[in-house]
Order: structure tokens, then sequence, then C-alpha cells
């Protein structure tokens, strides 16, 4: 074992799944906790895909990670939990052909809150979650509700692949670097009521309104390629996003945890306080930034009345959603 660190215990739900195979080496190489962390990977998985998930975690040992430190495989989810550092909630039911969003949320809360309610009981008291199965905002305000002892504030719910979606579709247009993009917000659900903003963007420091001349492709096209992305990769690959889910799950994990650079931020959905005027307890996409140690909403940026009202959208949708399942929480 590296650097005298004790180990971080670190449970991936879903985790023989096409996104839980994307990530696991990646975590087990250091890449989201660093290259001096030892970690233990609890693996959680429904039972008929446990032996799917050996197979896995054969592969994860023939890597030989000086990194992993130990597995536990498990069906129960109390097990899985047990002692966990950070929790990564990847497993979720899938939609099925001519299902509607609320029979998807129904089937799904019945997956989260008793999560919740397990990661409450057996977690370790520093515990984070990211929740990564879509619908991912309901399914994490489900679990973070029947989890009411664990601070709301270490619930997050990922719109990190919305934000480097946009980021790379705002660098081609610019033909400049992705590295130069910065300061991509991503408000709301991640549904195809997001708003990824370019107006609050930066291009190599400039705004990008300033950068980019086309504001009609900024304000509509842009919008439109990152709030249907996800179905458009599912038409060509015949299977939803995994690896580039896999890749916004470091980055999301990596700017809670690591200080955000100077002037950026990052998109995580995170419980709303009241900020733009959000209903306060939606679990809603918002730029942040990270001192390593807490995070906060990014305050006072301007918004336009187009702006507002796709804000707007998106937020009558979450509440739409959180009706739909007010029968899976606690009241």
């Amino acid at each position: 074992m590296s650097g005298g660190h004790a180990p971080i215990q670190v449970t991936v739900t879903g985790a023989a799944g096409q996104i839980g195979y994307s990530l696991l080496f990646r975590i087990a190489s250091g890449q989201m906790f660093g290259p001096d962390q030892p970690i233990v990977l609890r693996l959680l998985e429904v039972e008929p895909a446990m032996k799917s998930l050996e197979g896995v975690a054969m592969e994860l040992d023939d890597c030989a990670f000086p990194l992993l430190a130990g597995m536990e495989l498990t069906s129960k989810a109390e097990e899985g939990f047990e002692g966990a550092n950070w929790v990564l909630l990847v497993g979720a039911a899938p939609r099925k052909q001519g299902m509607e969003r609320s029979d998807l949320l129904t089937v799904n809360g019945s997956i989260f809150g008793p999560q919740g309610m397990a990661i409450q009981k057996t977690a370790a008291s520093d515990v984070r979650i990211l929740v990564v199965g879509n619908p991912c905002n309901t399914n994490c305000y489900i679990a973070r509700m029947n989890a009411p002892e664990l601070p709301a504030e270490r619930w997050f719910a990922m719109t990190r692949l919305d934000e480097n979606r946009a980021r790379t579709q705002i660098a081609l247009k610019a033909k400049v670097p992705v590295a130069a993009v910065t300061n991509i917000g991503v408000w709301g659900n991640h549904s195809t009521t997001q708003y990824p903003d370019a107006a609050n963007a930066r291009i190599a420091g400039l705004p990008v309104f300033e950068v980019i001349s086309d504001h009609g492709w900024l304000k509509g096209k842009l919008v439109e390629t990152i709030q249907k992305r996800g179905a458009s990769v599912i038409e060509a690959r015949g299977a939803s996003s995994a690896a580039s889910a896999a890749n916004a799950v470091i980055g999301s994990v990596v700017s809670i945890r690591e200080p955000t650079p100077w002037g950026d931020w990052h998109s995580l959905a995170v419980v709303s306080h009241g900020e733009y005027g959000v209903p306060e307890g939606l679990q809603f996409g918002f730029p942040v930034r990270s001192d390593g140690e807490h995070w906060e909403v990014v305050p006072d940026l301007h918004h336009d009345d187009d702006a507002w009202k796709r804000i707007r959208v998106t937020t009558q949708e979450l509440l739409q959603e959180q009706e739909m399942v007010k029968g899976l929480v606690p009241s």
C-alpha cells in the first residue's frame, strides 16, 4: 500500500453493469481519490448479477492495482454500505420501451428509498453520496429524504456529463481545445429540460458570447444538442452512455473533494436552499464550487429572460417528479 494512508471504503451499486464496468478500474487505479489513497471497493449488485460481478472482481484482481486494498461483493444493501466513506449509486432500473417517466420514478423509488435508509444505518459518519442512476435528481431526492439524519449537503446527483458534453460542443464550435472552455453551469434536472448555460461560460477567460458570434446556435442548437445527447448516443450505439458517464462520475467526485480552480465552477445537482428562486429541498443542478471541505452554489450569476424561462421549465418538471414520488418519502 502506498502513502501510509488508511484505506477508504467506496461503495458502488450496480457494480456489474455497463457504467460500473467502465468506472471500477479507474477508481482502483487512483483517478478518483488520488495516487496515494488506498481503497476498499464495496460492490453491491442484485442477486442475478452476482456471478457476473465475480468476473469483474477477478479482472480487478488481475490488474494488480497497488491502491486496491480489498473488495467486498454483496447483494445486501446494509453490507454494501457498511462503513462507506463514499457511495456511488449507479444501479437503477432502466427505462423500458413504452414506459412513462412516472413509471420509471416509481420503480426506482422502491430501490432508492431503502438504499437511503441503509446508508443512514451503516455508512461511515462522513459519508458522501453521488447518485448516477436515472432519473438521478429525483432518485437522489428519494434516497436523501429516507436518510433524514444525514446532512442534505452530503447528497449529490450527477449533471457533470451534461457539463462535459456542453464543453466539447462549445470547443468544437469555437475551434479551441476543450481545456479552454470553463464555467459551464447546467441548471435543473438531468433530463430533456436541463439548461446548459453558455451565457455565463468562458473560453480562455472571455465570455463565450464574445468569442462565438452565432448567438442563435448558443441559445438554441447547443441547448437542444445537450438535452438530447443521451438519446443520440443510444440511437448510435444501441446502448446508453457508459464510459462517458463513468468519466463524469470521476469528475464529479474530484470536483467535490478537491478545491475548484480559482474563478471556475462545475455542475452538480445539490439540495436547494432557495438560490435563484429555486424551491427549497429540490435536488437541483447548479454551478457549484468547492474548497475541498465544503461546497457552495455560485452566487450572483446573471440570466436573461430566455434563461430564466428555461430554469422555470426545468424547476416545474422537478416539482412534478417530487409530487409523483411523494408516497415514497417520509412525510
